[in-house]
């Protein structure tokens, strides 16, 4: 398990991440809908979650959503590297009625993030163009290769909630234990 504080002029954030857990959360950022999609990404990715954040949210969303991404993302950098005895590579698509988004990652540790959910507007009170936010945020600080791409879909919530899904089953089968790999890398380390 690790744990994680960060205390900024915008953001108090308080994280413990397990990846050997069993997809259990306690999630309070004060953004609903976010809260919503960070639930299902730690029930879908196996991995527990302990996250409150104290953020500026009488301005906007904004240094919340990112934050989280960081702290998020320097957890599980902390949790998976150096990796050994992993697939290492994962890919899922998530269907949530009408909508399909895919995701493809790597865990390289060379962040990278191709990120085409084109939306906009917001889903409740949560402007959907923080999801990228958080993503990119995420994957910076985890050392992820990261592609998540919306196939189809009409609703808001469902592509959103397909493409936090999708990255969540995506990460779970590349975080997949196989001891016949070692260190899943011909240059011998990630």
């Amino acid at each position: 398990m690790t744990e994680i504080n960060r205390k900024t002029k915008e953001t108090d954030i308080k994280c413990k991440v397990d990846t050997q857990g069993n997809g259990k959360s306690n999630i309070n950022t004060g953004v609903g809908f976010f809260d919503h999609m960070l639930e299902a990404l730690s029930k879908h990715s196996g991995i527990d979650i302990d996250l409150s954040c104290d953020g500026d949210l009488h301005i906007d969303a904004h240094h919340t959503v990112e934050d989280c991404g960081i702290v998020l993302g320097k957890a599980l950098k902390d949790e998976i590297f150096p990796i050994e005895n992993v697939e290492r590579y994962g890919n899922a698509t998530v269907v949530m009625d009408e909508a399909a988004t895919i995701c493809a990652l790597d865990l390289s540790n060379r962040p990278f993030l191709v990120y085409e959910v084109n939306l906009s507007g917001k889903v409740g009170e949560f402007d959907v163009e923080l999801a990228e936010e958080f993503f990119h945020a995420l994957v910076m600080n985890a050392g992820l290769t990261c592609h998540i791409i919306n196939e189809r879909g009409r609703n808001k919530h469902h592509i959103l909630e397909a493409s936090f899904k999708a990255f969540a089953v995506a990460l779970r089968r590349a975080m997949a234990r196989n001891e016949k790999l070692g260190v899943p890398s011909t240059k011998g380390v990630l």
